[in-house]
This record gives C-alpha cells, sequence and structure tokens, in this order.
C-alpha cells in the first residue's frame, strides 16, 4: 500500500509539473503569436515602403531622362541668344553675369530685392542684339 500511495503522490507531482509546463508552452505561444503578428505587419508596411520608394525612384529616372537634358538645352539655348553669362554663385537676391554684347562685354549686376522682376526681364532682353 506504500508503494501504491508514493507512486500516486509521482504521479501527482508529475502531473502538477505537466500543467505548469502546459501552461509555460501556452504563454509562450501566446507571446510568439503576437511577434509574429507585429513582424507581419513591420514587413508589410516595409514591403510597402519599398514600392513607394520603387515608384519614386522610377520617377526621379524619368525626370532625370527627359527634364533634366531639356532643361540643359534650354539654359544654352538662351544663353547663345542672351550671350550671357550668369554667375551663379552670386549673392541671394541679386543677378550677375556679363553680358558679350557685339562689341564690348559689360558686367550685369542687377538687386531682384529693389528691381521688379519684369524690369528686370526687359532690361536683360533689351541687352539682346537683333540684329540677325
Amino acid at each position: 500500500m506504500a508503494a501504491f500511495r508514493d507512486m500516486e503522490e509521482v504521479s501527482q507531482g508529475l502531473l502538477s509539473l505537466l500543467g505548469a509546463n502546459r501552461a509555460e508552452a501556452q504563454q509562450r505561444e501566446v507571446t510568439l503569436t503576437a511577434c509574429f503578428t507585429q513582424l507581419t505587419r513591420e514587413l508589410e508596411e516595409l514591403k510597402e515602403t519599398e514600392a513607394s520608394l520603387e515608384r519614386q525612384e522610377r520617377e526621379v529616372d524619368e525626370d532625370t531622362t527627359v527634364t533634366i537634358p531639356s532643361a540643359v538645352y534650354v539654359a544654352q539655348l538662351y544663353r547663345q541668344i542672351s550671350k550671357i553669362e550668369w554667375d551663379y554663385e552670386c549673392e541671394p537676391g541679386m543677378v550677375k553675369g556679363i553680358h558679350h554684347g557685339p562689341s564690348v562685354a559689360q558686367p550685369v549686376q542687377l538687386g531682384s530685392t529693389q528691381l521688379s522682376k519684369k524690369f528686370i526681364s526687359d532690361y536683360l532682353w533689351n541687352l539682346v542684339d537683333t540684329d540677325w
């Protein structure tokens, strides 16, 4: 009988340990499931961000293959027509450069904060030689 009681106590102890282990395993499963769900959400957000960046990259590539060359062409065309060599490093609020006229080169220095855009435009176009 004593042996039977000892076996019963050992069995109860084992059942108690198994129950505790099962509860721990269930808690770990809940935690891991929550982590998995969070990581899945983050992965989806990263995929969306990646797709957005790829779209932006394609748009930038299109801009650089179309817009920049055409802008360079227009700038070169304006330079050939106006014969003005611009000083791109002048201080903000200044329009500065050198106009290479038919007989002499003359500096151009206009304060865009004091003069209207129309006045500056008219002044610069008046420098252009109309004898073609």
